[in-house]
């Protein structure tokens, strides 16, 4: 028996009845088989144009009770009744569990489309389909359902169907255009509602309703209508739950099931639970939640159906999954197969509602429960077993090596770091640490010395302190790679502002190498360097000098040093005398060194523009505005140019721009350039970086100077509450912000009384 509907109608409906044999009966007719004989009415003889639906056929599922949202998507399905027509295709699409079967049910139910009969068809296959219609020509003739085959009941409704009008089918989860493509083009005179998976193949379709997540707020009332349906819950978490889940309906009320019939868990109970055991939760929601209903039989669904098309998908979409989920660029993906494979797999993908495409940025975006459910292992689904998850893994990190650029120093590669960071601190987030590999060691070390050459060093600090456990646990104890990250991770604690902490790190490991290395070995040496760097950000300027001095005598005991190593270490220590006040030695120093690295290095380069920056600071400090203003104009344009306006070298260079207008005594331009260079600083790094609130203050002390004192007040506040968060109340920054404030109110106050 053909498990399609038939394509042509018998001449006459009495044909199909009589195609067996048949002896007339009192009151009716005998359709008699092989085995058996069956009496019919008359009225089952009448043909479908002339047979009357009944009132109580229609077989809608009943809508759900804590349906939330989707306002926009019930309107575009009602607008389409008013579209003239024969057959009106409606169509909804969207990944498993979005809620296109709950929303055609509620739509079919409450809303007033005003058709009749209204039936629910499950669609998944040709099979489907047949039993759907053949049910439909039982409710209508219920004296057939036991003479006629499936494929003639089907008939029978299909003739029905196409000889009435006003009914509403709803066809659910159709996986193949192809198996419904008989019906709706037999059938003109009614409505069709259709929910898919697909979202590509509905161009005929009057409607496409393509269903998103459902915004915070209504997942977090799906989640509480349910966990409180037989009462107040703690509901602590809840809103963290929801955003786990991503807002996907079937996965929120899978969580709020489990949670309804676990009185004694929390949404944050649940939250830690779905951290330690994703593979039972995903796979499991209430007592009466449907086995074939949670997220991961429905994904592994769709999975099945992926794979039988191109295996490659799976393969593509679990490399996907270690990603961050949004603005995935197209290539980082150019590796995971052939160009035909890749965009076959992107391509299905997408049709299915798996992944989102953005051509206008070349990006592509996957919902983070699909990621989620692919990076766990499940021994059940031969698509996510735990070799091909951490094959996955190992994949991903494979990409972003290859995307990576080769110098994290070069200006012209940043935006290209800048675009792969979310993916690589995705990747470090969710790879377990005995999973961990020495590429993703290498990732880390060189986005986060990237982030450091481009003045980000609070977003490289997450980056070695995840990087230096796994130089420990993969390198062998001593390698001068745990050295390296640890001197690394020093550094970057230290620009951060966290000074106390970068001191101790590298006095340790200071001592460390002197003892196992020697003093003047070049892994010491670079350590010794960072740790005087360290003390100058610290303040401890003093402490700097004897360091840096050790550092170009131990370099120059070494035969032929590098002349990178000493201009470095010659930029550095002319730093640190022109913090201690030896301006003498600075400047002599410093005249030498810029047109050496300008040399050596280019005129654009920011170790060049470095030097040039100590040389205007110096004049500064000396009072000589006259050579500081201009140097820094130029430095300041030179820096907007190359390394961007949001830099952080740049703002720098323009705060002290400010600083010596307001030495010059021009308080309203410096006013100017500080708040530019605060507002770039809060921006960038945070208001509560210490970099911004140093160069708020800076800002306050020039308001002050100009007589905005309202201004000073309202910013020394917001300075004080950011350095008493970050430092902590009796922090010696945060005494000095309280005295600035007390002054500035108390002068102000004072200038009040005497107007």
């Amino acid at each position: 028996m053909s498990a399609e509907p038939p394509s042509a109608a018998p001449a006459t409906w009495q044909s199909v009845l009589h195609s067996g044999s048949a002896t007339a009966g009192p009151g009716g007719t005998a359709v008699s088989g092989i085995l058996t004989q069956i009496l019919l009415p008359p009225e089952a003889l009448r043909p479908p144009a002339l047979v009357d639906a009944p009132d109580d056929i229609d077989n809608l599922p009943l809508p759900s009770h804590h349906f939330v949202g989707r306002e926009r998507d019930l309107d575009h399905l009602d607008a389409a009744l008013h579209t003239p027509g024969a057959a009106l295709v409606q169509a909804v699409s969207g990944l498993g569990g979005i809620g296109k079967s709950t929303l055609a049910a509620y739509w079919a139910a409450t809303r007033p489309h005003g058709c009749r009969p209204v039936r629910w068809l499950n669609a998944d296959g040709p099979a489907g389909v047949q039993k759907g219609l053949a049910d439909l020509a039982t409710a209508l003739q219920p004296t057939l359902g036991t003479a006629l085959s499936a494929e003639q009941l089907a008939e029978y409704a299909l003739q029905w169907l196409a000889s009435h009008t006003g009914w509403l089918l709803v066809l659910d989860n159709v996986n193949d255009p192809a198996d419904i493509a008989t019906l709706v083009a037999r059938a003109p005179g009614g409505r069709f509602l259709i929910t898919s998976r697909l979202a590509t193949v509905w161009t005929d379709a009057s409607t496409l309703v393509r269903l998103d997540t459902l915004s915070p707020d209504e997942s977090l009332a799906l989640l509480t209508g349910v966990v409180t349906v037989h009462g107040p819950r703690e509901l602590d978490g809840a809103a963290e739950l929801c955003a786990e889940l991503g807002h996907l309906p079937l996965a929120v009320h899978q969580a709020a099931a489990y949670l309804a019939q676990s009185p004694f868990l929390s949404p944050r109970d649940y939250l830690a639970l779905l951290a330690e055991d994703p593979h039972t939760l995903y796979a499991h929601g209430g007592a009466t939640t449907p086995a074939d209903r949670t997220i991961a039989r429905i994904w592994r669904l769709t999975l099945d159906q992926l794979h039988a098309k191109l295996p490659h998908t799976t393969y593509f979409l679990r490399a996907l999954a270690w990603f961050a989920p949004d603005r995935i660029p197209v290539e980082l993906v150019g590796g995971l197969g052939t160009p035909a494979q890749i965009n076959t797999a992107i391509g299905l993908l997408a049709a299915y509602g798996m992944i989102t495409l953005d051509p206008e940025t070349g990006t592509l975006s996957v919902h983070r429960l699909v990621q989620a459910l692919a990076r766990t292992p499940d021994p059940a689904d031969p698509h996510r077993t735990a070799d091909l998850v951490r094959m996955a893994a190992g994949l991903a990190a494979q990409q972003l090596s290859t995307c990576s650029p080769e110098d994290p120093s070069d200006p012209l590669s940043w935006p290209t770091w800048r675009t792969l960071l979310p993916h690589v601190q995705s990747l470090a987030e969710r790879t377990p640490e005995n999973d961990a590999s020495t590429s993703l060691l290498t990732l880390l070390s060189d986005h986060g010395s990237a982030l450091d050459h481009q003045g980000l060093s609070h977003l490289s600090v997450p980056l070695f302190e995840r990087s230096l456990p796994l130089a420990k646990l993969l390198l062998a104890d001593g390698h001068r790679e745990i050295h390296s990250v640890a001197k690394l991770l020093g550094s970057a604690l230290s620009s951060a502002g966290t000074h106390n902490r970068a001191l101790e790190l590298l006095h340790i490991l200071l001592r460390t190498q002197e003892e196992h290395l020697g003093p003047d070995d070049p892994t010491t040496g670079e350590t010794r360097r960072a740790l005087a760097v360290a003390y100058l950000r610290a303040g401890i300027h003093h402490n700097a000098v004897p360091l840096l001095v050790q550092c170009i005598q131990a370099a120059q005991r070494i035969k032929a040093p590098s002349e990178p190593t000493l201009l470095a270490l010659e930029r550095d220590l002319a730093h640190a005398y022109q913090l201690v006040g030896d301006h003498t030695h600075a400047l002599t120093m410093l005249h030498n060194l810029v047109p050496r690295t300008a040399a050596y290095f280019g005129n654009d380069d920011p170790r060049t523009f470095a030097a040039r920056h100590n040389l205007a600071t110096t004049w500064l400090d000396i009072g000589d505005y006259a050579r500081a203003i201009p140097l820094l104009r130029s430095l300041h344009a030179d820096r907007t140019r190359i390394l961007g306006r949001d830099h952080p070298s740049t703002l720098t260079t323009e705060a002290h721009l400010g600083a010596a207008y307001q030495a010059a005594g021009n308080h309203q331009r410096a006013v100017h350039l500080f708040r530019q260079a605060f507002d770039g600083f809060e921006r960038v790094l945070g208001i509560d970086h210490p970099t911004s609130i140093r160069f708020g203050c800076d800002l306050a002390d020039a308001l002050v100077l100009t007589g905005e004192f309202a201004a000073a007040v309202a910013l020394y506040r917001h300075t004080l509450d950011a350095s008493a968060q970050h430092f902590g109340c009796d922090h010696p920054e945060v005494e000095a912000i309280k005295d600035n404030l007390a002054r500035t109110v108390e002068f102000a106050e004072r200038r009040e009384s005497a107007r």
